[in-house]
């Protein structure tokens, strides 16, 4: 059997593979995935690297733009018999293909192709979130992140708040503070940002999104969050917005919130641990920033986050020699390397405890740039509870639109907080009703 998953610093990708002879072509095939702008271009890194590490295999490496793209695009793809061998799906996704009868499970995959895994040695709350009830992954942890704050630490020492804020009331004490201090824009706020400002929200505080663990225990989860703490945050989020503390910064207003917060425009912003990479090339010279994990409601104790990003699945209908080449790739992702090149220039996290253990040993967490990540994981290892699993509701995408429709209608045209999350959970409940019917008879794996 071939060994790997950071088991050994020693492996490299090029042991990983069999040399072909100098005459066989190498086998193509093809990787869809749902990013742009930078990380589409350090997943072209990836995919050069992998194809200059041996020659049996080439993979062919396509961006959808987005991950509702590459979902739709894989769907259509699969019904013509056109799909990738290998396509990263995002979190929302996951229920979608699970259900789907449309890939190899990532463990019979490599079993296949000769490769032991150590699939303990995933991080619990990263491969439950792709994994069946029993523990099995389904597909490849691949681009791992969970929602963090950003702050401007200028601003803060400015306004004389020592330290990091570490509850919303302390946002709001220095994002007035901010404010009489002549900044124009103290939190920057995307509405369509629903992962961390509500879902994220939500698993820390260990509120159900859905009944049924957010639906992992049966498709007939039923939709309740107008009967939680949301309410309280979305009523806050409102009176910050009314007030000109958080300011609505997006594409569409002609500026995102990330882009205000590295131009120095805007003092606090809220993404993804993965844009930690991105924001210390892009911040503007004198713009000095930190981040933190993601602020807790007074007298709350703290849960873990929900991963984020995506998995990569391997599809059916494909040929054995593609998923040779899938299972090699899938191989070289995490050999040692790799892993600590992808963390270094993204600021996804590793998704193994021995390659976190390792990067740690190692120093790499210990100053700037990447000092701070390490936050990610601590985020993601908090005490678990009833509703920190993750979320497995069908068509979540459609699901989470709604909530940035709703997020919408609170601040922009006033409709009162409890009946836009009422009528939320209405339309959820109407998405997951369909979806359910869809799948009439089918368990939960």
């Amino acid at each position: 059997m071939k060994s790997n998953w950071l088991l050994s610093a020693a492996l490299a990708a090029t042991a990983l593979t069999f040399v072909a002879s100098p005459a066989a072509a190498a086998t193509k095939f093809e990787f869809w995935y749902g990013l742009s702008g930078d990380l589409s271009e350090r997943i072209q890194d990836m995919c050069k690297t992998f194809n200059e590490s041996q020659s049996d295999y080439e993979i062919v490496c396509v961006s959808q733009d987005n991950y509702d793209n590459n979902l739709q695009n894989t769907i259509a793809a699969f019904r013509a018999n056109k799909q990738p061998t290998v396509t990263q799906i995002f979190d929302a996704g996951t229920l979608d293909l699970m259900l789907s009868d449309a890939y190899v499970p990532v463990r019979q995959l490599m079993e296949e192709n000769g490769y032991q895994i150590d699939w303990a040695n995933y991080f619990k709350g990263v491969g439950s979130y792709y994994s069946t009830s029993t523990g099995e992954l389904l597909s490849m942890p691949f681009n791992s992140s969970t929602a963090q704050i950003y702050f401007n630490t200028d601003a803060l020492a400015k306004v004389g708040f020592e330290g990091i804020p570490e509850t919303w009331s302390q946002v709001e004490d220095v994002a007035r503070k901010m404010k009489a201090a002549g900044y124009d824009c103290p939190v920057a706020f995307d509405p369509a940002g629903a992962w961390q400002w509500f879902e994220q929200f939500e698993a820390i505080h260990n509120q159900p999104i859905a009944t049924k663990g957010n639906g992992f225990d049966g498709l007939d989860a039923e939709m309740v969050v107008s009967k939680g703490k949301f309410v309280d945050q979305l009523t806050w989020i409102k009176k910050m917005y009314d007030e000109g503390l958080f300011v609505h910064k997006s594409k569409d207003a002609g500026e995102t919130a990330n882009d205000a917060f590295v131009n120095g425009k805007c003092q606090i912003t809220s993404s993804s641990v993965a844009d930690h990479g991105t924001f210390g090339k892009q911040a503007k010279e004198g713009v000095h920033w930190t981040n933190a994990m993601l602020p807790m409601l007074d007298g709350f104790e703290r849960h873990n986050s929900f991963v984020g990003g995506a998995s990569l699945w391997t599809l059916k209908g494909k040929s054995a020699e593609e998923y040779k080449g899938a299972a090699a790739f899938y191989n070289f992702l995490a050999t040692p390397e790799q892993t600590q090149w992808w963390s270094t220039v993204t600021g996804y996290i590793p998704v193994t405890n021995s390659g976190f253990e390792a990067m740690k040993a190692a120093g790499f967490y210990d100053a700037a740039p990447y000092k701070g990540r390490e936050l990610a994981i601590k985020s993601l290892t908090m005490p678990a509870g009833e509703n920190t699993r993750g979320i497995r509701l069908g068509n979540y995408a459609s699901i989470r639109a709604e909530m940035v429709k709703t997020i919408q209608s609170v601040l922009f045209n006033n409709v009162p907080v409890q009946q836009a999350l009422e009528e939320f959970d209405a339309k959820g409940n109407e998405i997951l009703r369909r979806f359910e019917a869809t799948y009439a008879g089918k368990n939960l794996l």
